[in-house]
């Protein structure tokens, strides 16, 4: 009688194990994009300004009109980076992005309405005072040029004023929220001990520079209106 054995099943040999190879082939993408990422962004964060420029140039046709759009841009993420600075809050350094404008970074955790208005208005305001800079200039020199920029100024900060979610119209309404119905708590040694109505005074203070600031843009843009320019 034939005895028999187990046997185990032939394998393969110098096959190419083709599972072992699409992920070897997946983690060296992975490094290659995460590394490309990386440097493409340190890259736009500390060359986007001049990109920015060149972009512009394309756009409006001019450099020297470029140059001042994305000065006014500047000035504007300034103007939220010196009012976050004044708090004593850490702020980066203005990111560019081609044709989408730029941002700060602002670490505020925890901030109050009062304090997330003052530096959500900064960035508006500062860049509504750099469009009047342009318009006062402008006249003086009858540069239809810089009066156009001031009317291009203050039709972005006026649109930024915009009540919607990421726009610092809507931070502003969400602090206008916020100080509506949150109540005031006063600490001691760092905790909560007691808890007071809202205090809506902060509320209507906010309301009132929000709507004084959005009109003041708004007139300005009207009034430098040129050749049939919004």
């Amino acid at each position: 009688m034939a005895e028999l054995r187990d046997y185990d099943p032939l394998q393969p040999r110098g096959g190419l194990n083709v599972k072992r190879i699409l992920e070897r082939a997946g983690g060296i993408a992975l490094v290659i994009g995460g590394t490309a990422l990386k440097w493409g962004f340190v890259f736009v964060k500390f060359f986007g300004f001049f990109i920015s420029i060149a972009a512009y140039k394309l756009w409006f046709g001019s450099w020297t009109f470029a140059l001042g759009f994305v000065l006014l841009i500047l000035v504007h993420e300034l103007g939220h980076a010196v009012e976050a600075r004044r708090q004593g809050l850490q702020v980066s350094a203005p990111t560019f992005i081609p044709f989408f404008g730029a941002f700060v970074t602002i670490r505020h955790a925890g901030l109050s309405p009062w304090r997330n208005s003052l530096i959500s208005l900064a960035g508006p305001l500062a860049g509504g005072l750099a469009a009047l800079a342009c318009w006062i200039v402008g006249v003086e020199r009858d540069s239809v040029m810089l009066v156009v920029l001031a009317n291009i100024g203050f039709l972005l900060n006026a649109f930024n004023l915009l009540p919607v979610g990421f726009l610092d119209g809507g931070s502003v309404s969400r602090s206008i929220a916020e100080a509506w119905r949150m109540p005031v708590i006063r600490f001691e040694g760092g905790v909560p001990v007691q808890a007071f109505a809202p205090d809506r005074t902060r509320a209507l203070m906010i309301t009132a520079m929000y709507v004084t600031l959005a009109t003041l843009l708004v007139a300005g843009m009207l009034a430098t209106r040129h050749g049939g320019m919004l």
